[in-house]
């Protein structure tokens, strides 16, 4: 017994051990600091794994990895039955021209990037623009997608929906994920919010009709 859920380092990671066939992890950790997440300190930093096989990349934070570590992944990927999945999380802050490169030439099938704190946004914009610009479309909004944190201690629900739309304008699908306190507690009126913000019918419905106010 150990790992995450015990909030022990992970170590290397095994295919088909506690996760499906085709969800990877090839790097744990993060060399972020950020006030609401527990990995840093659990993980020590970021640590890159051997590359094992697998198309769903679910790693802490996969672009804070070297350009060697990721480039290899990619090169991993193309061997896959399946188009790549990054749902680990992908930061927008280090997305750079090449990562967009590699990206559109695997046909990723979704990406997921994350809107945690107001210091992102900016940086989402522009990786919105970079992702574009790259040849890299998502008028569906069924690639690239968001995560964006609602719910946390200061927020309210008025705050939180227009981040969840500036996050659509900025060229990425959101999807409200909800603040646990050190407990893992939540609160029932924000879990409401969020359930309007995290069904993709819900949330497609809403932002069809804000684009026909508009």
């Amino acid at each position: 017994m150990g790992g995450p859920a015990f909030n022990i380092p992970g170590g290397n990671f095994t295919p088909g051990m506690y996760l499906k066939k085709g969800y990877v992890i090839t790097s744990r950790g993060c060399n972020n600091a950020c006030w609401f997440c527990k990995v840093p300190d659990r993980e020590n930093g970021l640590h890159e794994l051997p590359i094992q096989n697998g198309w769903n990349v679910v790693d802490d934070n996969f672009l804070g990895c070297s350009e060697n570590h990721i480039r290899a992944v990619f090169e991993m990927l193309k061997t896959q039955p399946q188009k790549p999945i990054f749902t680990g999380g992908l930061e927008a802050r280090l997305l750079q021209p090449w990562h967009v490169d590699v990206l559109r030439e695997s046909k990723v099938e979704r990406m997921y990037f994350a809107y945690d704190t107001p210091e992102d946004f900016e940086p989402l914009i522009h990786a919105g623009k970079l992702l574009r610009d790259g040849g890299i479309k998502n008028t569906s909004g069924s690639r690239a997608k968001c995560y964006v944190l609602i719910g946390y201690p200061g927020d309210s629900m008025e705050q939180a929906e227009k981040r969840l739309i500036d996050t659509w304008r900025a060229g990425f699908f959101p999807y409200a994920m909800l603040f646990r306190n050190e407990n893992g507690e939540t609160n029932e009126d924000w879990r409401q919010f969020q359930r309007l913000w995290v069904r993709p019918q819900i949330v497609y419905s809403k932002l069809k009709n804000l684009a026909l106010a508009q």
